[in-house]
Formats: C-alpha cells, structure tokens, sequence
C-alpha cells in the first residue's frame, strides 16, 4: 500500500509515483491543506442540520493524513489507473477511490488556484496575465485528449475528430515563452472544432507590441498590436524557396518550446490516456489542474 511516510524516503520514486519533486509537494501542501478544510467548510454550510460533533469524530478516514490523501490524488493523476487499481493501491474499495477521486480533484485544483499555477481561463483574464509578463512574448497551440467513444449519435459525430478514427476533446494554450509556463488556456470544446476558430471564438487580445509565435494551423489569426511569427505556407501547387524553407525551420526550432509545455502536461497521462470519465466538465477540470501541475513542476525542475 503506498504511504506518504515511506514514499518520501526515495526521493526518484516520489518523483515517479507523483511527478512532483519533493520540494515542489511540499510548496504545494499547506495549500492543499487550506482548500481540504474549505471544502470541510462548504460540505458543512450545505448540511441542513448544524453538525452535532466536532470534526474528526466517528469512523476514521480511509485516507486519514493530508499528505496521503495528496499522494493519492497525485498517483491518480500522474498514471490515471482504472479505480479498481487505484483502491487497491491505497488499501480502499473502488466506490471508495472513486469518491475520493472526485472529492480530491477538485481540492488540488483549489490548491493551485491558491499558488497562483493555474492558466487563466476568461479573455479578459488571459489578457491580464499576459501583460504583466516582462518579455511579451507568447506561442498559441492547439491539442488533443481522446476520449470514450460516446454511445449517443449525435454525440459521437460531435466528438469525432477526423484523425485516427478517434474522439477527442481539444484545448488552446498560450504559454510565455522565455519560461514555458501556461498562462491561458480556453474551454475545452470538441476535437473537430479548428485551432484557429477556437481562438476566435474565445476573443483573445494580447498586450500591444507583443509577439506571438504560432503554425500554420492558425493561419490568417492575427490579433492587433500583435507580431505575429508563424511558418510560410507551401502555396497551392506551388513549392517554398530554398529560403523560405530556411525560414520555417528557424521558426519550428523556437517554436518547439510549446510541444515541451505541452508534454509537460501531459506527464500527467489523465491528459493522455483515453479519459473514461463522462461526469459533466471533468474533463476541463482535470485539463486545468494538469496545466496548474506543469506550472508548479516547473518551478523545482526534475533532477536526473
């Protein structure tokens, strides 16, 4: 059964199991600790009858230390196993992993709101968050979660990709370059939607005189006082020069930097792996906790 107190003493293990350095799970703690007892707070507040024993009375809890029930939620997230598996790791039935599962998520997710690692989500806010960056220099990409195949019609033309045969639901991020950090990140719509339509639809604006690097999957996305850097398109039945060619692998070498944002997050494989939940925005919560996690990791960078 895995433990916080005998995981800590290996400290490559720790890494693996939860894909958090030691030093970055204990910047994290004390605020996972703070959104536990909020949420203690809420469930409280929503009973219709005022409680009737001081906290920590009755049954002891599965997962009694705060810094198991992190572990816990940090595994689920670092390797996404089936709930059965998860329970029998930490000693619990799968109804039960599967309560703590979505009573934690959104916990963790609260947590980094509360460290200030989570993307900004509205417009305004992205806008925001983007101006205070010193170097005005951001890259804007596109990327894809397979999910279940649903079983509805509609739905399954709906989530249908057109890629592999696959259903996928899609996200925009915008990182900061100079860090890699993700700094915005837009609803998660269907796979099929494009790139560039989800840009516009979110109605993003960026600070005036910044850069923003991008493909060609966003051709013709050209927000004002924005320097847009993008690779030339090869024209209809035409060829690039040998120049412009040139020019195109300078720009994908800079503009690499995004894809490791996005392999950051997905380190967490509950954004790789095909999702299995079909609970109502689970999917975009849990896309935004993994973001908030990449942002924190990169903080303590991982040791070799």
């Amino acid at each position: 059964m895995i433990k916080y107190a005998e995981l800590v003493k290996k400290r490559k293990l720790f890494q693996s199991f939860t894909g958090l350095r030691i030093e970055a799970f204990h910047k994290l703690l004390p605020a996972f600790q703070d959104a536990y007892e909020d949420d203690l707070g809420y469930r409280d507040s929503q009973k219709e009858k005022p409680r009737q024993r001081q906290r920590g009375g009755g049954r002891t809890s599965q997962i009694p230390e705060i810094e198991d029930k992190l572990v816990f939620i940090l595994v689920y997230f670092r390797f996404y196993p089936v709930q059965v598996l998860q329970g029998f790791l930490f000693g619990l039935s799968q109804p039960q992993a599967s309560d703590w599962i979505h009573r934690l998520t959104p916990i963790l997710n609260l947590a980094l709101g509360y460290e200030r690692q989570l993307p900004a989500r509205q417009a305004k806010d992205i806008e925001t968050i983007l101006a205070v960056c010193p170097e005005l220099e951001f890259m804007i990409d596109g990327t894809e979660r397979p999910v279940r195949r649903p079983k509805d019609p509609e739905q399954q033309k709906h989530k249908y990709s057109g890629k592999k045969k696959r259903h996928t639901v899609k996200n925009n991020i915008i990182t900061e370059k100079k860090t890699g950090k993700i700094k915005g990140l837009s609803p998660t719509v269907s796979g099929k939607i494009h790139d560039k339509k989800l840009a516009d639809e979110q109605g993003l604006s960026f600070p005036e005189n910044s850069k923003l690097w991008q493909d060609t999957g966003f051709q013709g996305y050209a927000p004002e006082h924005v320097r847009i850097i993008q690779p030339k398109k090869k024209p209809r039945g035409g060829q690039l020069t040998l120049e412009e060619k040139a020019q195109n692998t300078a720009i994908s070498r800079e503009r690499i930097s995004v894809e490791h944002s996005i392999g950051g997050v997905k380190v967490f494989r509950i954004v790789h792996h095909i999702f299995r939940s079909l609970k109502l925005d689970f999917d975009d919560l849990v896309m935004e906790t993994a973001c908030g996690l990449h942002n924190l990791r990169l903080d303590f960078p991982m040791t070799k």
